[in-house]
């Protein structure tokens, strides 16, 4: 029987939906998490009568007959939607507020994209991720410095005693992607660039299509609990309904092995 096959891929796709959700609920609080979503796609069709097939009586059948075989997981989207802000007053907390990720050194000189910006100072003075990961183009503050500001545009300055006058030490760069859905998640709130998120494209703060800095702030998560919990319900439901189609379905055979 079809139904049982076509059932079961409907409840290995409630699993995937059940577990895309349990993640984003997870990550309620990770610094600048986006929420992900599962996308589904119906299977292959079985053509048993092919629409506008000539029937028994010359005349064209006008729907035809076409059996489903279920459905399946067609892919995982990230849905890159502004997080709400919250103030920390740390001078080493950046958030983003629009597009851009921050670009961050990772061993081996790869180049990884995070919108993690609770960054801290190496024993170099160096700024780093909270793994250590220097922030690129590197930023280093002096020994001494009694304040440390960064602009909306990225531009940071330093104040060191004796010099009233605010000293730039740096440059911060954002960078964008075509498809940011198309970066590949490493963890640790983490991307790395792939071919289908195409190449970075690299600039200040505050240029064109390109989000501003906020010092003192990280952006938070941007998933919704009561969205999310209504999501697990529906899935939930949805496993239990095909669930109950195999329970069916068996029946069915069960009835027709009993036949004499």
């Amino acid at each position: 029987m079809r139904s049982l096959s076509i059932a079961s891929t409907g409840m290995l796709a409630q699993q995937t939906n059940v577990d895309v959700i349990s993640n984003n609920i997870a990550n309620m609080s990770t610094t600048a998490f986006k929420r992900q979503r599962a996308q589904f796609q119906d299977l292959l069709y079985q053509q048993v009568a092919r629409a506008g097939a000539a029937s028994s009586n010359e005349t064209r059948l006008p729907t035809g007959i076409q059996i489903g075989a279920g459905v399946k997981t067609g892919g995982v989207y990230r849905i890159a939607e502004q997080g709400a802000l919250s103030q920390t007053v740390n001078p080493y907390d950046l958030a983003i507020q629009g597009q851009g990720f921050f670009q961050v050194i990772m061993p081996g000189g790869i180049i990884g994209y995070t919108r993690d910006g609770s960054f801290q100072l190496s024993d170099q003075g160096e700024l780093v991720t909270s793994d250590g990961y220097p922030v690129q183009p590197g930023i280093i503050v002096p020994p001494g410095a009694l304040s440390v500001g960064v602009s909306k545009i990225g531009e940071v300055q330093v104040t060191i005693a004796g010099n009233p006058i605010p000293e730039t030490v740096g440059q911060l760069q954002l960078a964008t992607f075509v498809n940011e859905a198309g970066l590949e998640a490493l963890g640790g709130n983490t991307f790395l660039e792939t071919a289908a998120s195409g190449q970075p494209i690299i600039a200040a703060p505050g240029e064109p299509g390109f989000g501003t800095l906020i010092q003192g702030f990280i952006e938070q998560s941007n998933v919704n609990p009561v969205s999310e919990i209504t999501a697990l319900i529906t899935a939930q439901r949805a496993y239990e309904m095909n669930s109950r189609v195999v329970k069916t379905a068996d029946e069915m055979l069960g009835t027709t092995s009993q036949l004499r």
